[in-house]
């Protein structure tokens, strides 16, 4: 088994219905595909990947119009991008971690295709069909979406996902990532397809890959009622939650949620 980080390889993956997928692919070994949340790319795993790669083949990739990958000019599902990703590479089974949208992508995609997916790990993660309760911050995002106001949505996205602050570990690149996707992010969702009528939530007993959930002692309140829920329902769930960790969990604590990550990889990918 490798000890020396993986070199980085670079590579655009075509997206279904045109488009480029960045993707970077780095060290051997079983593969682990890292998702990252909306309004983030795939940078939220900076602190990672490296580590993660002296023992496994890693792939990341930017979400269809987020970071360096192409913003979409019409419909597109996010579970078919991944599969795209998988394909390429010429990938019939994966790990999928994923935190926020990406742990639901990696969730759905689970339920979808059960027989590509080796292990999962759900980091904050949110889950298609789980009813948010109302909220001041909720309205404030659903407004700023319908006005296009990038600007607003990305101090909305600091104040409630990233409340550890900017003097926090990775506060300068989670603030980079936001400001630097916001606009992105309210074209990209206005062409995503798919999540609403998906639920799985409903359909968690369903899951069949060993499941690692974990989240932070300071992430949203709600997303602490998600881990709980996918701890309890998936079967043979394990669940931490770490602290001093808000929502941008892998760039304030990358060590501890490493460990967890190569422990569980381990122990279910041999």
């Amino acid at each position: 088994m490798s000890t020396v980080p993986g070199p980085a390889y670079e590579l655009q993956v075509p997206a279904p219905g045109g488009g480029r997928l960045w993707t970077e692919r780095r060290g051997t070994g079983s593969p682990v595909v890292l998702l990252h949340g909306s309004g983030m790319d795939s940078r939220l795993w900076d602190a990672v990947a490296p580590e993660l790669s002296r023992h496994h083949e890693v792939i990341r990739y930017d979400a269809r119009g987020l970071g360096r990958s192409a913003p979409p000019d019409r419909t597109f599902d996010d579970l078919e991008d991944l599969r795209a990703v998988l394909d390429h590479l010429g990938l019939h089974r994966a790990a999928l971690v994923g935190l926020s949208m990406g742990g639901e992508t990696a969730l759905d995609f689970a339920l979808a295709h059960p027989e590509r997916v080796d292990a999962l790990a759900l980091v904050g993660a949110s889950v298609s069909g789980h009813d948010w309760p109302p909220s001041p911050e909720t309205s404030a995002y659903a407004e700023a979406r319908r006005r296009g106001d990038a600007a607003a949505l990305a101090e909305l996205e600091l104040s409630v996902w990233a409340v550890m602050g900017g003097s926090a570990p990775g506060g300068e690149l989670i603030r980079a990532m936001v400001e630097q996707n916001a606009a992105r992010r309210i074209t990209s969702e206005r062409h995503l397809a798919g999540a609403p009528v998906r639920d799985a939530e409903s359909r968690l007993a369903r899951v069949t890959a060993p499941t690692l959930v974990v989240h932070g002692d300071r992430d949203h309140p709600e997303i602490a009622a998600i881990a709980e829920r996918l701890a309890a329902d998936i079967p043979g769930a394990h669940a931490h939650r770490l602290p001093n960790a808000d929502h941008y969990l892998p760039l304030r604590t990358p060590e501890r949620l490493t460990e967890l990550l190569l422990a569980h990889l381990a122990a279910h990918l041999g």
